[in-house]
C-alpha cells in the first residue's frame, strides 16, 4: 500500500510539468527552423556574388545620393553656394563611409565631359577584377535643380567667382538637366560581397507576439 501510495504522489507531482501551457515552443517550431537554416554554411557561386556586388553597389550609391541631394537643399537654404559647396562629396558622408566599411567597399565619383545620356548610362558595369576584389560602376545623371546651382549652364556671377577662388578646376560647370555628369565607381572585397548576399537572402519570418523582435 505504501508502495502504491508514493506512486499515485509521484504521478501527481510530474503532471504539472507537462500541462499544454508549458510546451508552448513547440508550436513555433516554424521559426526556430527557418531560423536554424539562416546560419547554414550555404555555398555562394560566382554569379551570386556578381548580383551582390550590383545590390550592394546600388544601395550605397542611392543612399549617397539622397542624403547629397538634402544636405545640399538644406546647405543652400541657409547660407548659399559657399556653404553648400563643402558637402558636394557624398561618398566623404560619414554614414555613407560606414556603410561602405560594411559592405569592404571603397567608392569614388570621377567627373564626366557634358554630354547626353545615353540608355548605356542607366547600366550597371559589375566585373570580377581578381579572385578577391569586384567592381561596381555606373553614371551619375545630373537630374536635380540644385545641381545646377553650381553646375549649370549659367552659375551666378558671385558663386562663379567663389567656386573659381576656392574650388579651381574642381567644379566643372556648362552641364543641363538629362547630362552625364559623372561616374561612380567602387571596388568591393569578395568578403564584403558575401556578405551582402548572406543578408539580403536571408530568410525572414513573422516574429511570435509573445516572442522579442530578434531582427
Amino acid at each position: 500500500m505504501r508502495s502504491l501510495c508514493c506512486l499515485l504522489l509521484l504521478s501527481a507531482l510530474l503532471l504539472p510539468a507537462c500541462r499544454p501551457d508549458q510546451i508552448e515552443h513547440l508550436k513555433d517550431s516554424k521559426r526556430i527552423g527557418i531560423e536554424a537554416a539562416n546560419w547554414e554554411v550555404k555555398r555562394i557561386m560566382p554569379a551570386d556574388l556578381l548580383k551582390a556586388t550590383r545590390w550592394a553597389g546600388d544601395s550605397i550609391t542611392a543612399t549617397a545620393d539622397s542624403l547629397l541631394r538634402r544636405t545640399l537643399a538644406r546647405e543652400l537654404a541657409a547660407a548659399g553656394v559657399p556653404r553648400a559647396a563643402a558637402f558636394c562629396r557624398p561618398q566623404t558622408y560619414p554614414f555613407v563611409d560606414s556603410i561602405a566599411r560594411v559592405w569592404s567597399a571603397t567608392a569614388r565619383r570621377l567627373p564626366a565631359a557634358p554630354a547626353p545620356a545615353t540608355p548605356a548610362d542607366t547600366a550597371r558595369r559589375i566585373r570580377r577584377i581578381s579572385q578577391e576584389i569586384f567592381a561596381y560602376e555606373r553614371a551619375i545623371i545630373l537630374n536635380n535643380n540644385i545641381c545646377l546651382r553650381c553646375h549649370g549652364p549659367a552659375v551666378a556671377a558671385a558663386d562663379a567667382a567663389f567656386l573659381q577662388k576656392n574650388y579651381a578646376g574642381k567644379v566643372p560647370a556648362g552641364y543641363a538637366l538629362g547630362q552625364r555628369i559623372g561616374t561612380w565607381q567602387l571596388d568591393l572585397k569578395r568578403a564584403g560581397v558575401a556578405e551582402f548576399w548572406t543578408m539580403k537572402t536571408r530568410k525572414k519570418w513573422k516574429p511570435h507576439k509573445q516572442l522579442p523582435k530578434l531582427f
